[in-house]
């Protein structure tokens, strides 16, 4: 770049030449700062050289349009205003002008402007006078926080003073409004994020514990107490020389994490999004290894670092409101603790003294129903005694005996949650510090595995409250139930421990488990129940969801690895909140409804005992009885139940629940032979799981049509059982769940819907077809199919892939175009996996033979994966 004579005229050929040669030199500057990107260069370093190129062109533009003695003043507000300049960010200018100079000038400024926007820079502009700039800030805070960053790049000197006193206290947003509007808009931003750093594709900028809390904390900073950064409360002692080297450091990983996300996508990206992760995890260094993946690695270094932000700024935001609000006379709760201001403190200035008096401090909190937190000062000198905490197999009996006077007291989760926040439980279980911040690379663990694990809790004390909850049918029944609930919650705290160390979690975690529990003094008995929970937590979600629950054959294998009601329970309550606690959107009244069934069985076959399993026949006539008295209740007579009942397929007594029975037979009552009848109900009341009947006489691409149909409809089928009735009528019953509540059809939308389709001509019905989201993309699974013969003379089919938009639709398409009749099918999704089970016969209800297994694997791969070269 050339220098001009300031204020000289431009002409246009001259800017398109400074203009192209401006953005060739930024180009070539920005690929040497994005070369040193990685290398072992400071950050800081990095950001204030892309400033400063930014200033080199922001000012020459200046000298071409404006004038050296325009009354006019440049100022680099925001980011830009720090001297802080990641690659894609926004170039935020303030020009101050009273409105005579702003009018006299208005046209150097716009050639200002469109310079800069030649240079393709993206800069963002506002042209104000003072008492703009005041009446702004007044209106919009944020207007003010970009301002008190300011730097000044040219004009008038006397412009700084002034701009100062535009935004001063006394004229605009004092001290206290200004504090507590930016936490309140803190807070608020946290809340669109879950309150939770720990999301999948968390936004480094503006996610809890991203770099803007540190930046909202530095604006507090400046306002309340003038200081120009954070490192300048250390000697006004709002902050302790440890926190800021801790948020520095936090700061220091959250910044390079930003400047490579921008660098791999290319644009302005503040979301760790699933397209950018692995490919900056390779930029940054990081390696898979045989435990951990780099991309798990980099995220768990993020959430470390946003846990850290968040747990130091909660103390110095307590600190801030106390300079503005003053301490008030403390209330004891006894000889070691009191509130202040409603937090817990220590009275003791120099506490903790010993590790007994950190216990000591988490059992006086868990008795506080009062307490608004933990006393910033208490919360500090925590941090600072952490190293002195030791693990639980080097502690002495006595702080072991404290620990499980935690788990015993009031609030026993909320304590664990209080330690493991504060970073205590990762101390004392060194396993939990493991997994703390890890997550999994895939589209089912949402949440990383040690806040997944707090979820578990919190949904273990939701059973414990009393309080009925509607989306767990007896869950709040079973819980008294348990002889020990402390025991249940350990097997919470250690079913997932042992992830990330290679080999079977389940097994590793049920190692830790037994040596925490001999090490705190727990009986065999006890020891052997939380030990058998951790290494089978996941026996009850894997029978229900993958086998057919209402097979007596399935309940007896399940019952005999079981064992016993206390397992049971304690099982099937750990099994529905860590079902809960993976993701938001899985639980639904078809799991609570599935989970329950396998509960009632069970519980009955060990009640009948393990040597006395329920005969088919039996079951039969128990669910017959059932059902007709159901009837009765609705006033249909005996021997019209009889003729119903005739009309149904025998097996349904087997597999059905009395009250499906019951269903079915007030739908089919009045259909002639040959009519079609469809009916939809929800399971539960909260609609989030729908049971669908279809009552039609039996054709070729039946099945499919119905899956099309659903499809369509928004709703994804979880299970499906087809069965053959008396005079070529087939009684389907599926079991659906809307894949996005807001954008299914009604359910009675659903069913007109369905008989409309029936109804017609079936080869023409068709899935949409719709594009792949995006987050698949990066999740794909290479299909897996296998065939084995099942008991009953069918063929079953396993099927492993990548889940996606309409994919049961398109098998079923497949099976259709093969000549093969699908008769039961379980469908399981686990993230971006889906594995179902179908069981399959030919059109003469033949099983397959080898030479059709091959044609419909070939016909599958076809149509799941059709880039495979077979």
């Amino acid at each position: 770049m050339t220098d001009a004579t300031a204020g000289q005229a431009v002409g246009s050929q001259d800017a398109g030449n400074w203009a192209a040669r401006t953005r060739a030199w930024l180009a070539e500057h920005d690929a040497a700062l994005a070369a040193r990107f990685g290398a072992e260069v400071q950050l800081d370093a990095l950001t204030a050289a892309r400033a400063a190129a930014a200033d080199r062109v922001v000012l020459e533009a200046w000298r071409r349009c404006i004038a050296d003695d325009a009354p006019l003043a440049l100022f680099a507000v925001g980011g830009y205003g720090r001297g802080e300049l990641f690659p894609h960010s926004d170039i935020d200018l303030l020009v101050l002008a009273d409105e005579d100079a702003q009018a006299r000038h208005r046209e150097a400024l716009g050639c200002f402007f469109a310079m800069l926007w030649d240079v393709r820079l993206p800069v963002g502009h506002a042209v104000r006078s003072p008492a703009a700039c005041t009446e702004a800030a007044a209106d919009d805070i944020t207007v003010l926080t970009a301002i008190l960053e300011a730097r000044q790049l040219a004009g008038l000197a006397s412009a700084r003073e002034a701009l100062r006193q535009a935004i001063a206290p006394e004229r605009v947003w004092p001290a206290r409004a200004f504090f507590f509007a930016k936490r309140d808009e803190l807070r608020a931003r946290h809340a669109r994020y879950g309150d939770t750093a720990d999301n999948l594709e968390p936004n480094v900028k503006e996610g809890p514990g991203g770099l803007r809390d540190l930046q909202t904390l530095r604006w507090m900073a400046l306002r309340i107490a003038g200081t120009p950064d954070l490192q300048s409360l250390v000697a006004l002692g709002q902050l302790g020389q440890d926190e800021y080297a801790t948020l520095d450091r936090q700061r220091l990983v959250l910044s390079r994490l930003r400047f490579g996300l921008h660098l791999v996508a290319g644009k302005r990206e503040e979301r760790l999004r699933f397209d950018h992760q692995k490919a900056l995890a390779a930029r940054l260094g990081h390696v898979d290894d045989a435990d951990t993946l780099a991309v798990e690695r980099m995220m768990q270094e993020f959430y470390r670092a946003a846990a850290l932000v968040i747990r130091i700024g909660d103390r110095l935001l307590q600190r801030f409101e106390e300079q503005l609000e003053g301490e008030g006379a403390p209330t004891p709760i006894d000889d070691a603790f009191e509130l202040r201001r409603g937090y817990v403190a220590a009275r003791d200035p120099r506490w903790p003294r010993t590790p007994a008096d950190v216990f000591a401090l988490f059992s006086v909190w868990a008795g506080r129903d009062d307490a608004r937190g933990l006393h910033s000062r208490t919360a500090r000198a925590l941090a600072e005694a952490l190293p002195s905490i030791p693990a639980y197999d080097a502690a002495p009996p006595e702080l072991r005996a404290r620990f499980l006077q935690l788990l015993r007291g009031p609030q026993p989760v909320e304590s664990l949650t209080r330690m493991a926040r504060l970073g205590v439980l990762g101390r004392w279980i060194p396993a939990f510090a493991q997994v703390s911040g890890r997550m999994q690379f895939d589209l089912f663990h949402v949440y990383t595995v040690d806040q997944h694990t707090l979820a578990v809790l919190k949904n273990l004390a939701a059973f414990a409250s009393g309080e009925r909850d509607e989306r767990f049918a007896v869950a709040h029944e079973v819980w008294p139930q348990l002889r020990k609930p402390e025991l249940l919650l350990l097997a919470g705290l250690f079913h997932d421990i042992g992830k990330g160390r290679g080999g079977d979690h389940s097994e590793l975690g049920a190692v830790d488990a037994r040596a925490f529990c001999e090490a705190h003094g727990l009986s065999e008995a006890d020891t052997a129940l939380v030990e058998w929970l951790v290494r089978h937590h996941l026996l009850m979600s894997v029978t229900a969801q993958k086998q057919d629950i209402a097979d007596p054959e399935v309940i007896h294998r399940f019952a005999s690895k079981v064992a016993d009601r206390e397992r049971l329970d304690h099982l099937y309550l750990l099994t529905c909140a860590d079902i809960a606690g993976t993701s938001p959107k899985l639980w639904n009244a078809w799991k609570d409804r599935l989970l329950a069934d396998l509960h009632t069985a069970t519980r009955l076959a060990l009640r009948r005992g393990l040597e006395n399993p329920v005969a088919e026949a039996e079951r039969s006539a128990e669910t017959r009885a059932q059902a007709a008295a159901l009837l009765r209740a609705q006033g249909v007579a005996d021997a019209e139940i009889e003729t119903l009942f005739a009309r149904m397929p025998e097996v349904s007594f087997q597999r059905a629940r009395p009250d499906q029975i019951a269903w079915h037979a007030e739908v089919i009552r009045d259909a002639a032979a040959g009519d079609t009848r469809v009916a939809v109900r929800a399971l539960g009341a909260q609609q989030t799981a729908f049971e669908v009947f279809v009552h039609s006489p039996d054709r070729d691409g039946l099945f499919a049509a119905i899956v099309a149909t659903l499809d369509r409809g928004g709703y994804a089928i979880q299970q499906a059982r087809i069965l053959d009735g008396p005079h070529h009528a087939v009684f389907d019953t599926l079991l659906v769940v809307p894949v996005e509540p807001q954008r299914a059809v009604p359910p009675e939308t659903l069913r007109a819907e369905l008989e409309r389709v029936l109804a017609g001509a079936l080869e023409h019905v068709r899935p949409p077809r719709r594009a792949q989201p995006r987050h698949l993309r990066h999740f794909r699974i290479a299909p897996q199919i296998a065939f084995d013969d099942a008991p009953n003379g069918r063929t079953l089919m396993s099927l492993v892939c990548t889940d996606r938009p309409g994919l049961l639709a398109d098998v079923a398409q497949t099976l259709r175009a093969q000549g093969l009749r699908v008769h039961d099918a379980r469908i399981a999704t686990f993230g971006e996996r889906a594995e179902d089970v179908f069981q399959i016969t030919d059109r003469a209800d033949r099983a397959l033979d080898p030479a059709q297994q091959q044609a419909l694997r070939e016909a599958l791969i076809a149509c799941l994966d059709p880039g495979v070269n077979r």
